[in-house]
């Protein structure tokens, strides 16, 4: 990732626009900001959530509140606490998400 021609700013993350974005169960709640082909949110699962999709989509996803259970395609699942990350690239492994408590994640991609 090449992060280019951004200038230097701060986001107040209270004050950015929520969109829902419903899962088979529960909902994901994002504010995300664009800088050029930079996609950064900060999202929130309900409790419950299960992702309604497999993403091929990379991502930088930091759990700041919670525990989130992702599953890859293969089989594999993985459980972050808060404090733990991930990182994927685009077109690597098919993932999806889910947590039984809800999760605040903060995402690049």
């Amino acid at each position: 990732m090449k992060i280019d021609s951004v200038p230097f700013g701060t986001t107040d993350w209270a004050l950015v626009p929520a969109t829902d974005h419903p899962g088979t169960t529960g909902t994901a709640t994002w504010r995300t900001r664009r800088f050029g082909d930079l996609r950064v949110r900060m999202v929130d699962y309900s409790p419950g959530y299960l992702a309604d999709h497999w993403c091929d989509k990379g991502h930088v996803l930091l759990v700041l509140e919670g525990t989130l259970t992702t599953e890859l395609a293969n089989g594999d699942t993985v459980t972050l606490e808060a404090g733990s990350s991930y990182q994927v690239g685009d077109d690597t492994e098919a993932h999806r998400s889910s947590t039984t408590t809800g999760a605040r994640l903060f995402v690049v991609d």
